[in-house]
This record gives structure tokens, C-alpha cells and sequence, in this order.
């Protein structure tokens, strides 16, 4: 039975360092210390872990594979020690933060005001873009999204649900008619969005994805933009809900074709993927999290779908 942790880190500093003397220097301790503490691993086990020379120690076919299994465990003990000391550290540094644009300026935006209210020794460095940043290559520690995660070196959390809808002034509705089916978009003003323009609304189906292509009357590559042009009647737009909610509930907007479902992902929150997230980081998102529940859009965003159905 293992009950020594101290052999175990012992060890494992041996085979990082290569040789004994190496892990006594590092571990602050006499090389006869650690040659005990080694001599004791082996004996609990009955196996001989390391092939030493004077100068070089190497693993055993055994040894190889309890490494691997010792480093598991002295990874679980330093990620609970890590979480203590995170749940009692200070809420403090440069928080990097980006967004997209719209959701960026309705959300983020004032969340990171009632936050650094609360947290005043956080600094807060807010990037607002619709294209997908390299948090890597860029130092940014958390990026709102919405859609999957293509990146391996990182890590997502779903923040909230989200759907996507097809929208139009009332003043355009009186003017060109209401669609019943996605088949009348045809006959429609349909303003296209996007970097690049998104020229195809997906929608959901029993069989998988419709795609629907739209021959656009006005096309933009920025999704404020499309919205105000929605707003003063010059189309239908295709905005995500936390983008028009407000507008919704003002009665400036008309949702079009509410029965029928687009395809559509959920907002995520995306970090890297270190074992140790920094407080300001999961502070903020709780914070966010609260702020967007808050929010006239989370109503919207998690309307029951009752009275709507795929294409």
C-alpha cells in the first residue's frame, strides 16, 4: 500500500532530472534522502524501478509503467491543491477578453462594468471582433463564441443557449406581406450578412440540414449593420437572438417564420486548456453567466419550443 507521496514526488524528480543527485538538488534535500526514499518505493512495490549508475538513472520496464501512473496521480493531488489556493487568491491582473461585436457591445460591455465595480483590481483588455481569434498566438484568455470548437489547445463551456431567427420590421411586413413557408422567402428583400456573406440559411430538418440559398437585396459584411438596415425596413435579416432581443420586446422587429427552426449552436465560453484557469477568468464568467440570466434576451434564448418544428 502507497501511503507516501513524498516517495512518489521523489521519484518522480529522479526520472525528470536523471539521476539522484539531480532530484536531491531540486527537492532541497541530501542525495542519501532521496536514495532511502527510493529504496522504500521499491521495496513496498517488490520491483525495481530505476537501473542507477553513479552519474545516470534509467527507467525499468516496470518503472516506465508506474511513472506513467505515478504522474497521474501527483497530477490529481497538485490540481486540488491548485483549487484551493485559486478558491482563496486574490481576483486581480489583466483579464484578456474578446467577443463578437454585437453580443460584445449588449453584453459584455456592461457586464465588464457592474465586474470591475465589484472587482476593482482587475484590469480588463476587450477585443470586440466577429472573426475567430488565435487566443494563443494572441495572450487572450477568454473569447466568447458562438459555434464548435476547432481548436485542441483549448477548452469550451456552454454559457448559454442561442437561437438564431429571421427578422423584419413591422413597417417591411405591411409593406411586402408576411412568409408562411421558408418557399416565400423567395419573393423577399433578404439582407445577406457576414465575413464572408452568409448566401445560405440553414435549417433544421428531420432528415439533417435545408439549406436554403437567398438571392440578396442588400449584402453586408457586418451583422450591426444588417440589423439597422432590418430596422428601417429594408429587408429580412437572419440575427442571432441575443443580437435583436431587445428590439424584439420593443416591438421594432418582428420575428419571421417562428414555427420553423434554423440551425443554430449555443454560446460558448473558451479558454485555454491549462490545468489551472486563473480566478479573475472563472469569477468573470460566473459574474456573465448571472449578468445574462438577467437579461431580456436569456427570456428569449430559452423560449420553450412547443410551437416550434423543423423545416
Amino acid at each position: 500500500m502507497i501511503d507516501d507521496l513524498g516517495e512518489l514526488r521523489t521519484f518522480d524528480r529522479i526520472v525528470f532530472g536523471g539521476s539522484l543527485s539531480a532530484a536531491a538538488r531540486e527537492l532541497g534535500v541530501s542525495l542519501a534522502v532521496v536514495s532511502k526514499r527510493l529504496s522504500a518505493l521499491e521495496a513496498r512495490l517488490q520491483v525495481r524501478l530505476l537501473n542507477r549508475s553513479t552519474r545516470r538513472a534509467s527507467l525499468t520496464d516496470d518503472g516506465l509503467l508506474f511513472h506513467e501512473h505515478c504522474r497521474r496521480v501527483l497530477d490529481a493531488v497538485e490540481a486540488a491543491e491548485s483549487a484551493l489556493e485559486e478558491r482563496h487568491s486574490a481576483v486581480a491582473g489583466v483579464l484578456k477578453l474578446t467577443a463578437p461585436n454585437g453580443f460584445g457591445r449588449r453584453h459584455i460591455v456592461p457586464a465588464v462594468r457592474s465586474f470591475q465595480l465589484e472587482h476593482p483590481g482587475v484590469r480588463v483588455h476587450l477585443s470586440l471582433r466577429d472573426e475567430l481569434v488565435d487566443l494563443v498566438g494572441e495572450g487572450v484568455e477568454l473569447a466568447i463564441r458562438y459555434g464548435a470548437l476547432d481548436d485542441s489547445r483549448l477548452m469550451a463551456r456552454q454559457l448559454a443557449p442561442n437561437r438564431r431567427i429571421l427578422c423584419a420590421s413591422p413597417e417591411y411586413l405591411r409593406r411586402r406581406g408576411v412568409p408562411t413557408c421558408i418557399e416565400d422567402l423567395r419573393g423577399h428583400d433578404c439582407i445577406a450578412s457576414g465575413n464572408p456573406p452568409v448566401s445560405q440559411w440553414l435549417f433544421a430538418s428531420p432528415d439533417g440540414v435545408l439549406a436554403m440559398s437567398i438571392e440578396a437585396s442588400t449584402v453586408c459584411d457586418d451583422g450591426e449593420a444588417a440589423q439597422l438596415m432590418a430596422l428601417q425596413g429594408a429587408g429580412i435579416a437572419r440575427k442571432s437572438i441575443w443580437d435583436v432581443a431587445d428590439d424584439l420586446e420593443a416591438g421594432h422587429l418582428v420575428e419571421v417564420l417562428p414555427h420553423f427552426a434554423l440551425a443554430t449552436s449555443p454560446l460558448s465560453a473558451v479558454h485555454g486548456s491549462g490545468k489551472q484557469v486563473a480566478p479573475r477568468v472563472r469569477v468573470f464568467l460566473d459574474h456573465l453567466l448571472a449578468h445574462l440570466r438577467s437579461s431580456v434576451a436569456w427570456r428569449y434564448a430559452t423560449l420553450a419550443g412547443t410551437d416550434v418544428h423543423p423545416a
